[in-house]
């Protein structure tokens, strides 16, 4: 499994809160919520985002509250893996849950910048940035959450496999 894409970058502390804003969690439909995705610190995310793009953040992405909202209006607005130096547990939780590709690598983390052209292969956990010509060893996936993420998610992973 490969994603190829074009970065967007973050700081510390991505908090859910602010990657889906609280005022929009009246809804589950994944559509909607990614139109608002990351509007409060990002207010031209939604217009600059394509399918295939790549989220990198530094430390503690996804802190904050437990709602799934936040990684599913991530994965909804076209992001194809989010790399952070570190993630909050719930959050790398939760991305896995709804099949949304997350990659632990601080050196990545912080050589990538917005708009470098990145691809990730899961399999070895390598990162490639193709507009610097650099290269990243982050955590591989194991084979079982390969297949999570593959299915878009445990639920229907789970299905799948009865």
């Amino acid at each position: 499994m490969k994603a190829c894409g074009i970065v967007h970058k973050y700081g510390d502390n991505v908090d859910t809160d602010v990657i889906i804003p609280a005022r929009y969690l009246n809804s589950s439909d994944p559509a909607e919520l990614a139109g608002h995705c990351m509007e409060d610190i990002d207010t031209d995310f939604v217009k600059r985002v394509k399918k295939g793009d790549i989220m990198v953040a530094n430390k503690n992405f996804g802190c904050g509250s437990s709602r799934e909202h936040a990684p599913i209006a991530i994965k909804a607005s076209g992001v194809s893996c989010v790399i952070a130096e570190t993630f909050a547990r719930i959050f790398y939780r939760n991305a896995i849950n709804i099949g949304l590709p997350i990659i632990e690598c601080p050196e990545a983390a912080e050589a990538i910048e917005a708009g470098d052209t990145v691809e990730i292969d899961f399999d070895s956990g390598m990162i490639y940035d193709r507009t610097k010509g650099t290269e990243y060893k982050g955590q591989a996936f194991p084979p079982f959450m390969q297949k999570i993420i593959e299915s878009e998610g445990l639920i229907n992973y789970i299905n799948e496999n009865k």
